[in-house]
């Protein structure tokens, strides 16, 4: 067989394609590692059982939801109390407005006549 590395590029730098599955193996065999050290210190620091800590998270998202619906809820009354009043607003100023249209077509009428 021949002896002759093959580049693989990469970017603007050449690499042996065996110095580049090594370094893909390396780092896969990191990140491995990597998942087993966290979820062994995690198991190592957890403060309570993994029952308890799961009843404490339903717990803090049913308040968490509770909060939040509430919060939505606020918002949209808010929201509907002032497009009431801007609706309020816009027929005064539509009455207003054409009142004054009145007011001049009937000037122009008299102004003719």
């Amino acid at each position: 067989m021949n002896d002759v590395e093959t580049p693989v590029e990469s970017g603007n730098n050449n690499f042996p394609a065996e110095t580049a599955s090594r370094a893909g193996a390396g780092f896969l065999a990191g990140m491995i590692f990597g998942v087993f050290l966290g979820a062994g210190l995690a198991l190592f620091f957890a403060p309570d059982r993994g029952d308890r800590t799961r009843s404490r998270f339903r717990k803090r998202m049913r308040a968490f939801r509770e909060d939040a619906l509430e919060t939505l809820d606020h918002a949209g009354k808010q929201t509907r109390k002032e497009l009431s009043r801007r609706q309020r607003r816009i027929k005064a100023e539509l009455e207003r407005i054409r009142e004054r249209a009145k007011e001049r077509a009937r000037e122009a009428r008299e102004a003719l006549e």
